[in-house]
C-alpha cells in the first residue's frame, strides 16, 4: 500500500487581481503558508502560467518548478478544464462557453475546437517538462442535451455522438501517451463524461485507450444519487487523481437532482465546504489507500455559503488528518509462526 500526497490545492477558484492571489508565485507562498505542499495549476491565463511556453521550453517548465520548490511546493497536475470542454460543444452552448476561448476563435466553433486540441497538446508536453505524470480536464459534452430521454432518442444518436467524441480526443490520447501521461476526465454533470456507464462508453470508443484515465470527485457523483464508494471499487485501477470536495444533496416535496432552475443555495444539491457536506471522506481515503492510490489529494474548494479564504484554511488540515500513513506490516505479525511448508502441510494433515 502507499500513503497519499498531500495536502494539495487546486488554485482555479482562488485566482484574483489582489495579493496574495494575484501571481503563481504570491498565491503559492499563501497556501504553503496553511499547509498545503502541493498545487494543482490551471493553464487557461497565460499571465498566471503559460502552457505553450511550458511546452515549448524546459527552461520555463524549470524555472516554474524551482520556484515552487523554493516556497515549498510540488506541482500536482495541470488542469485544462475550460480548454477541454471545448473540445466538443454543441451549438446549443457555443454562445456561453465562447468566453473559454481567446477572441481570435470566438463565434467560430472549428477554430474554437482547433485552438482547444492544440491546448490539450500543449499540455501533454508541459505535463513532461515539469515531470508529472497526470494531467486535468473536462470531455466536453455533444450528447448533454439529451440526457434525459425526452423526446426519444432517434436509434444510434448515442453511439454517434461517442464515436465523435473519441475521433476527437484519440489524437490528444495518443499525444499524452506519447510523453507518458494519464489523462484524466473529470466525471461531471454537463460532461458527455459525467458517470461510470458514459466514461464505459468512451473507453469503448477509444479502444479502451489506457491513458483516457479519471479524477475521482466524489462530490458530482452525490449529487447524482450515484454510490460513490463502489465507484471507486469499478474504476481504482483508472483512477489516477482525486479531487477533495464536499456536497449535499437534501431532497424534498419540491425539487430533487434537477434543482428547479434554482440558484446554488437553494438547490437540494450543492457543493459545501470540506466537513460541511455529507460525503465519506474516511471511506474514501481508506479505500483509496487500499487500492494503492498513488496521487494526490487535492482540495478543490466549492461552496454555496462558506468564503473562500476559511474553506481553503479549514481544507489544508481536513485532508492533512484524513491521510492515512499505511502501514508496513500486518497487525497480527507479533503471533507469526513464521513461513514452513513442512510445518504448513503438518497442520493440515497432509503430512505423511
Amino acid at each position: 500500500m502507499k500513503t497519499l500526497k498531500g495536502p494539495g490545492i487546486f488554485l482555479a477558484q482562488f485566482i484574483a487581481e489582489e495579493a496574495p492571489y494575484n501571481t503563481l508565485e504570491n498565491i503559492g507562498k499563501w497556501v504553503q503558508s496553511l499547509g498545503y505542499k502541493g498545487v494543482q495549476i490551471p493553464t487557461n491565463d497565460p499571465a498566471f502560467f503559460d502552457l505553450q511556453q511550458a511546452a515549448e521550453s524546459k527552461t520555463y517548465a524549470e524555472e516554474i518548478k524551482g520556484k515552487l520548490q523554493e516556497i515549498g511546493l510540488e506541482i500536482t497536475e495541470l488542469s485544462t478544464h475550460l480548454q477541454g470542454q471545448l473540445i466538443a460543444v454543441h451549438p446549443a452552448y457555443d454562445e456561453l462557453f465562447d468566453g473559454f476561448a481567446p477572441a481570435a476563435v470566438r463565434k467560430n466553433p472549428k477554430a474554437r475546437t482547433e485552438w482547444a486540441t492544440e491546448q490539450l497538446k500543449y499540455a501533454a508536453k508541459a505535463s513532461a517538462n515539469l515531470g508529472l505524470n497526470a494531467h486535468a480536464t473536462f470531455s466536453g459534452a455533444l450528447l448533454w442535451h439529451m440526457v434525459y430521454p425526452w423526446p426519444q432518442r432517434p436509434a444510434g444518436v448515442v453511439e454517434t455522438g461517442f464515436q465523435e467524441l473519441a475521433k476527437r480526443w484519440l489524437p490528444i490520447l495518443d499525444e499524452f501517451d506519447k510523453h507518458g501521461v494519464d489523462l484524466c476526465y473529470e466525471i461531471h454533470p454537463g460532461e458527455d463524461l459525467h458517470d461510470g456507464v458514459s466514461y464505459e462508453r468512451f473507453l469503448e470508443a477509444t479502444n479502451m485507450h489506457e491513458r483516457a484515465c479519471l479524477l475521482y470527485d466524489p462530490s458530482h457523483l452525490l449529487l447524482q444519487g450515484m454510490d460513490y464508494l463502489s465507484y471507486i471499487d469499478h474504476y481504482h485501477d483508472r483512477i489516477k487523481m482525486f479531487h477533495v470536495k464536499d456536497a449535499e444533496f437534501n431532497p424534498n416535496g419540491k425539487q430533487g437532482v434537477y434543482g428547479g432552475y434554482s440558484g446554488w443555495v437553494e438547490r437540494a444539491g450543492r457543493f459545501r465546504s470540506l466537513g460541511d457536506g455529507q460525503v465519506d471522506f474516511k471511506s474514501i481515503f481508506s479505500k483509496l489507500a487500499a487500492y494503492d492510490y498513488e496521487g494526490w489529494a487535492v482540495l478543490e474548494w466549492e461552496c454555496a455559503l462558506k468564503n473562500s479564504v476559511d474553506g481553503a484554511i479549514e481544507g489544508a488540515e481536513f485532508i492533512k488528518s484524513h491521510i492515512i500513513k499505511v502501514t508496513d506490516k500486518a497487525f497480527d505479525d507479533f503471533a507469526a509462526t513464521g513461513t514452513d511448508e513442512a510445518f504448513n502441510k503438518k497442520i493440515l494433515g497432509l503430512g505423511g
